[in-house]
């Protein structure tokens, strides 16, 4: 038995024959023709890797949704790219072969993005790689990696975008990756699928080859080749335990989230797409707390048109039947960021012309989005909330065009529905003066991912400091404390869209001070439910 560890990304234990993913082969040698002929073949690459990523986002959009979908989308405007197509005929008519220089002109793209300091700029340096390789392999006559039938732990140096995607998910029963990230696309996919996986996994993938069965703990994030009787027994035992659990859970689908002393709590769902508002439905959620509206936006050209936002908001309304749906406005800037928009670099990102500071200062973007919610809000329990208020005068000016929205909509013979309007507290700022945000809002929705950061002053994605990143800083819960009794005395709800909003260590420590909705990934609501219905509070 050989055993190490890794990063978990999803707990659970998985046990069973395991596969090595290789990247794609080249299967025989490839003739260079002239520069010319080089580059008429570079082109023909192109075009039928965009025909194979097509065909994958269509797929991607059918199995994990819109929001996942979209690095496909990145990777075919890359292939667009005029500093890629350029360079790469560059180097063709210097003498290189194309396959190389479709791959090398790729990781320098990547490689000059992932030194940039925005951390959703760096990370579409996975994409860039993604995306070049497949051009390269379709030059160079590449065989792709076949798996076998059957369920399997998938185990592997690194997995691109795209092949996460293409992925058989209902037959891998764990994920081990010697790279990656807590962010990264594999583990957003294990997240999605629940099922235990870990990454940078200190794991010789070589006898991982050669062994019977691979196990994996993603409670305590150790693996093990072939482990011994007693190991297997102790780990098959654990499994059973965790299955019993989750079965366990189904005890709480359709019941209501309620304390022993009879405090309600909305538990919902956070969302990126219209596509995702089915996982929340399954996950048995109560509402949407959070539709990242920014997915609609990214990924593309050119900005969504009304009718194409009002079809998306549509859908997620009437998906959701009469729960309520909470839909934040824009949310470009800092790590997102749309080229077509023509925003000028920034120093600063995280703290410069984002959320609804962008908004006020495109008001047509901002109608055009305003209109679409509002439109849709005819169809089901649609919310308004605004993302980066520091002050008062933001959220008045905000208001004032959803008022002056909604009479041009009536007068235009637009049916349109009650739309309360609330702000997401994230910036100290507005953590400080919640009690005078209180008197305009009609509810607050904490961002404890943003708060955490902006209060203590540290980037949540930079591995160098994350020993100071606290998300249970006395500061913080002092302002979260704050937040909610401002809520309380104004009579407006308060919630918690974070990522603490699925915190088990904090659920009744949030109910305590007040709040009424925590929204969360779909698959964490039975659980927290268990967590409600057999609290102290």
């Amino acid at each position: 038995m050989k055993q190490g560890s890794g990063l978990s990304v999803y707990s659970g234990v998985a046990i069973g024959p395991a596969v090595v993913y290789r990247k794609p082969r080249q299967t025989a040698e490839v003739v260079r023709g002239t520069p010319e002929e080089e580059q008429k073949k570079f082109e023909q690459a192109c075009e039928t890797a965009k025909e194979q990523l097509s065909r994958l986002y269509a797929q991607a959009r059918e199995t994990v949704g819109e929001e996942h979908a979209a690095i496909i989308e990145v990777q075919m405007l890359m292939l667009e790219d005029l500093d890629y197509l350029e360079g790469v005929a560059a180097e063709i008519a210097a003498g290189e072969a194309a396959a190389d220089a479709a791959l090398g002109c790729g990781e320098a793209m990547a490689q000059m993005f992932a030194a940039l300091d925005d951390e959703y700029m760096k990370a579409r340096s996975a994409d860039i790689r993604d995306a070049s390789r497949r051009v390269s392999d379709i030059l160079s006559g590449a065989e792709e990696f076949r798996l076998p039938e059957g369920r399997f732990l998938l185990a592997a140096e690194d997995l691109s975008p795209s092949e996460t995607i293409q992925l058989p998910r209902e037959r891998i029963l764990a994920f081990v990756t010697r790279q990656g990230s807590s962010s990264s696309h594999t583990a957003i996919l294990a997240r999605t699928l629940n099922i235990p996986s870990l990454v940078q996994a200190d794991i010789d993938l070589d006898e991982v080859d050669k062994c019977q069965t691979l196990a994996v703990d993603g409670f305590t994030g150790n693996w093990y080749v072939d482990p011994d009787t007693e190991t297997l027994a102790a780990l098959m035992e654990k499994q059973a335990q965790a299955n019993a659990s989750r079965a366990a859970l189904e005890a709480y689908r359709g019941k209501e989230s309620i304390t022993p002393s009879g405090k309600k709590i909305l538990l919902c769902a956070n969302i990126g797409s219209p596509e995702d508002a089915v996982f929340a439905m399954k996950g048995d959620a109560e509402g949407i707390g959070l539709m990242r509206s920014e997915f609609l936006y990214l990924g593309r050209d050119s900005l969504p048109a009304e009718e194409e936002l009002y079809n998306a908001y549509r859908q997620v309304a009437q998906t959701m039947e009469d729960r309520p749906v909470v839909v934040r406005t824009l949310d470009i800037g800092a790590d997102k960021q749309a080229d077509y928009l023509n925003l000028e670099k920034e120093e600063n990102p995280a703290l410069g012309l984002r959320g609804l500071r962008l908004c006020l200062n495109q008001e047509e973007l901002f109608r055009t989005q305003l209109r679409a919610i509002y439109r849709a809000s005819a169809f089901g329990k649609l919310q308004i909330m605004f993302p980066m208020v520091a002050s008062v005068w933001e959220l008045s000016k905000a208001k004032q065009l959803c008022n002056q929205i909604r009479r041009e909509l009536i007068r235009e013979g637009y049916q349109v529905g009650d739309v309360p309007i609330g702000v997401m507290v994230e910036t100290p700022a507005a953590a400080v003066i919640a009690d005078e945000l209180a008197k305009e809002a009609d509810f607050f929705s904490v961002g404890t991912n943003d708060l955490t950061q902006y209060t203590l002053a540290v980037d949540r994605q930079n591995a160098h400091i994350g020993d100071f990143y606290d998300p249970y800083h006395p500061a913080l819960m002092r302002l979260l404390a704050w937040i909610a009794k401002c809520a309380k005395e104004a009579g407006i709800w308060a919630g918690i869209c974070g990522e603490l909003g699925a915190d088990p260590r904090l659920t009744e420590k949030f109910i305590e001070m007040g709040y009424t909705e925590l929204s969360m990934a779909p698959g964490k609501i039975l659980e927290t439910r268990k967590l409600i219905c057999e609290s102290k509070v």
